[in-house]
């Protein structure tokens, strides 16, 4: 056994290795603009599909994503980053203008409703404007259970987790984890009830 990277690992002292483990790093890296380039790619050709090509839509979706489980349905326009850093389960709708932002983990469940215009922003800055200024960034990641509906324009802050069957209102910014089966509204988003 040798301690090469797999051909898809990269070494471990690498920004994308550095990204994926959320530690700061640079995205003007070339293997992460590669990268970035290669998932635009697929984006532009996603977002070029007619309303009748529902299965060159539902193929672009399956290699853009690092998983999509089945009857999966995204509408275009939508836009991310990396989609490999992207995993959602069966039957989940994500609806028009969704913007996905990957440089960390984005896991959503079985079942989800994302409104139009929902927002996952797993990127984050550096506080310290001289660190931010050089060009580090980080990322933490977010997690959908299990038949959440997000409405339409919510923001879901990086590293938050929303529990399974939770619903978040229209417009929400959901700033910290949320509990299933509960429904938040707000900025922040804050919880009114159980369901």
């Amino acid at each position: 056994m040798t301690d090469e990277p797999l051909d898809d690992e990269p070494p471990s002292d690498s920004q994308k290795a550095r990204m994926l483990r959320g530690d700061l790093y640079k995205a003007d890296d070339p293997q992460l603009r590669a990268d970035h380039e290669q998932c635009r790619l697929l984006v532009e050709a996603f977002n070029a599909t007619s309303v009748v090509d529902g299965e060159e839509r539902r193929a672009l979706v399956r290699a853009l994503f690092g998983a999509a489980g089945e009857g999966v349905e995204v509408k275009p326009p939508f836009q991310c980053d990396y989609g490999f850093n992207i995993s959602v389960g069966d039957r989940t709708f994500v609806n028009y203008g969704a913007v996905f932002l990957d440089v960390a983990r984005i896991n959503i469940g079985a079942n989800v409703q994302i409104g139009t215009s929902v927002q996952l922003l797993t990127a984050g800055h550096p506080l310290d404007a001289e660190t931010r200024g050089e060009g580090w960034e980080s990322g933490s990641a977010i997690t959908v259970g299990d038949g959440v509906w997000l409405g339409s324009g919510v923001i879901v802050c990086p590293g938050v987790t929303i529990g399974e069957n939770a619903v978040v209102g229209a417009g929400s910014v959901v700033a910290a984890d949320l509990p299933p089966s509960v429904l938040a509204v707000g900025n922040p988003a804050r919880i009114v009830r159980p369901l």
